[in-house]
């Protein structure tokens, strides 16, 4: 049966309509807000998984290009994998949704995303991740929700929500928050150094809305919601749990509480491999066999319960430290030979390796989506090898971990970046994690902004990355820790991994993911400020004493770069017939050259000498012809009656015998030669543009 559900979201109408598309799916939502149309179906397999222990989600975000009228390019006319940001788009759909889900469910779930129409007023990522939360809550597959989410700006002081594509362009704020009525259960973020208490006024403002969205589908789901479905649970048998953890609770306490994590690792593996030989003894071989995936399932429980007791009751941490305390950091510049800038950023186990790369403004990234963004010249790149973790897996290219990570530290160093008028190069820097023990995003950030430093680049400030965790109780939630700077086991077994980038001054960049129903205000506030407090201490104590300020000159291999404009007018005789005036120019200099349609040319060279003279060959070119001018020009014919002169440009002018000199020219030949460089002034231009020109009062005979 067709219904159609409207309410009304930032001044504009919000529409979900169910029974008309998609009738084989679980739950299906067509969500219309302004022109732009997202249709959400949902599916869930009738079986579990086998052989996994976590929730198998799968989220595809799929950008069409006929929503906004494009053909794809490409031999194939047809889209392929999807590019990095609809990858980020579908993690975002994921993150607030998978805490909702029941913690023994191991049935496939797949929220499928798929981008009909877009008007660029009105989100398209806003509009799946609403469709999601409608289309899962009217399903019969088991959810928590309904969550919400919507878009935040910040302009003139002012906090926007759903900003409309001219509010964005003067926004210092991207922001995406979903929650629900109850709780903020993700935060996405890319600022212009926002205070921290602006930054949550904004995430009160966008609660606002997210509750109002919440009861709207809460009511939605009243009239055809389906029944949900019983499915086979994979909760951990208390029974073996119990056996287990009253044998084995004290080792495992003593075990975990090591700082070196290969070492613990050891001692987890010597455990595990005790308490099946122990459970042998005890219930013997074939129920030992019979409980094998019960057994694993209770040693892991009994880890992640000592170690959330351990912060929540004692205050101690497996590595020693205290809930405030960063693990040993430290930092170098400029350790790679011939890379154009690189930083080395170490805190405790986790180690990024970060190289910057510059390049011609031609060398941006092209972007092929649906928003209206069409380039980009700063790309940042992860990459995440098996070694880091030291597993023995071979390299299959960027996951959508990967593309997270670096779009994070991405977000987190534009707004330090300068002018492409200040510093007209494509910059890339790629971050090389090469050892892991949580918090690699923020490390890259650190990372990176020693690698830009160093490479010379002109950053208005420096930035720094931190992650605080979360432990709450189980029996109740209102007493939790936040603890500073998670290690991998902290992020494994807690509750939240509140990822903030920034200068001293404010926030750049926000990641939050989170395991439980959602976060307080409160939990929030207090994130803000230990991360506040860290990246100063970072900034201060350990990356400002390896280098203060960019490096004065860029790198002697990096290209350098010569900017100058001309009239768009003259842009045809720089480039010339099918390119051979341009590619003249390069071949005789050896540099590259970008034009642009404004008139601006950037001139590339590992020389900068090189590049001075392609500079004045376009100028020559470029040069305007003036009555009262001198210039200096060749001579390409010669005629009984006076000289021509080549004056660049395509221009020649006449240099009539009796203007060559001062005193009489009997033969032209005498004084002046083909290809003889001469210096005149033009003393007319006549009605049909015939340049005369005179070396009278200039030189004499010679």
């Amino acid at each position: 049966m067709f219904k159609s559900y409207s309410m009304e979201l930032a001044g504009r109408n919000l529409t979900l309509e169910v029974g008309k598309m998609a009738g084989l799916a679980n739950g299906s939502v067509l969500v219309k807000y302004g022109d732009t149309t997202v249709l959400v179906n949902v599916t869930a397999s009738k079986e579990p998984k086998e052989g996994i222990d976590f929730f198998p989600l799968s989220v595809d975000y799929e950008e069409r290009l006929y929503a906004v009228g494009k053909i794809p390019g490409g031999f194939t006319k047809r889209e392929g994998k999807p590019a990095d940001k609809a990858i980020l788009v579908a993690r975002a759909i994921d993150r607030p949704i998978r805490p909702l889900f029941p913690k023994d469910f191991r049935n496939d779930v797949v929220v499928s995303c798929l981008v009909l129409s877009v008007e660029q007023d009105c989100s398209p990522e806003i509009c799946a991740m609403i469709g999601t939360s409608a289309a899962l809550s009217i399903s019969d597959i088991p959810f928590g929700g309904p969550t919400a989410a919507v878009a935040v700006g910040y302009v003139d002081d002012k906090i926007i929500i759903n900003p409309t594509e001219e509010q964005r362009k003067y926004s210092r704020l991207t922001l995406t928050v979903a929650g629900t009525a109850d709780k903020i259960a993700m935060i996405e973020a890319g600022a212009d150094e926002i205070p921290d208490n602006t930054m949550l006024e904004a995430i009160k403002t966008a609660h606002i809305e997210i509750k109002k969205i919440c009861e709207f589908i809460k009511n939605m789901k009243k009239e055809v919601g389906k029944p949900k479905f019983t499915y086979q649970s994979f909760a951990v048998n208390e029974e073996v749990y119990e056996v287990i953890a009253n044998a084995f609770a004290e080792r495992m306490k003593q075990d975990v509480q090591t700082p070196d994590k290969p070492e613990r690792d050891a001692k987890i593996d010597v455990l595990t491999a005790d308490v099946n030989q122990w459970y042998i003894e005890k219930f013997g071989e074939e129920k030992a066999e019979e409980d094998k995936k019960d057994i694993a399932e209770a040693i892991y429980k009994l880890e992640k319960k000592t170690v959330r007791k351990l912060i929540l009751e004692e205050g101690k941490r497996v590595d020693g430290r205290g809930i405030y305390d960063i693990r040993p950091l430290s930092c170098e510049v400029g350790l790679i030979p011939r890379v154009h800038g690189s930083g080395l950023f170490n805190r405790g186990r986790t180690q990024v390796l970060s190289i910057v790369t510059l390049g011609m403004k031609s060398e941006e990234q092209i972007l092929d989506g649906l928003d209206v963004e069409t380039s980009k010249r700063y790309m940042h790149q992860y990459n995440f090898p098996g070694y880091s973790v030291g597993e023995a897996k071979s390299s299959r290219g960027p996951g959508r971990r990967e593309i997270g990570h670096g779009a994070l530290a991405e977000k987190a160093l534009i707004p330090v970046l300068p002018s492409v008028e200040e510093f007209p190069y494509t910059i890339r820097v790629v971050s090389e994690i090469l050892s892991s023990n949580g918090s690699t995003s923020q490390g890259s950030i650190c990372a990176s902004t020693l690698a830009l430093m160093d490479a010379g680049v002109p950053i208005k400030k420096p930035v720094a990355g931190i992650s605080t965790g979360l432990i709450t109780d189980d029996d109740d939630p209102s007493k939790y820790v936040v603890i500073t700077d998670i290690q991998g086991i902290e992020d494994f077994f807690g509750d939240m991994d509140f990822k903030v980038g920034g200068t001293k001054d404010g926030i750049t960049a926000i990641q939050v993911d989170i395991k439980v129903d959602g976060l307080s205000y409160e939990v929030i506030a207090e994130a803000f400020a230990r991360t506040a407090k860290a990246r100063a201490y970072i900034l201060d104590e350990i990356m400002m004493p390896q280098i203060a300020k960019p490096r004065e000159e860029i790198s002697q291999y990096a290209p350098k770069i010569v900017n100058m404009k001309i009239h768009p007018d003259k842009i045809k005789d720089v480039i010339g017939t099918g390119g051979k005036v341009i590619n003249k120019i390069i071949e005789e200099s050896g540099v590259k050259i970008d034009i642009e349609e404004d008139g601006n040319i950037y001139i590339y060279s590992d020389n900068i000498e090189a590049a001075k003279i392609a500079q004045e060959m376009i100028e020559d070119i470029t040069r305007e012809i003036e009555v009262g001018g001198i210039y200096t020009g060749i001579v390409v014919r010669i005629a009984t009656f006076g000289a021509f002169i080549d004056l660049g440009s395509g221009k020649e002018g006449l240099l009539h015998i009796s203007k060559i000199s001062n005193e009489r020219v009997n033969k032209v030949e005498d004084v002046l030669k083909v290809g003889q460089e001469v210096t005149v002034k033009v003393y007319d231009i006549d009605g049909q543009g015939r340049i005369n020109l005179t070396r009278k009062d200039l030189y004499s005979a010679e």
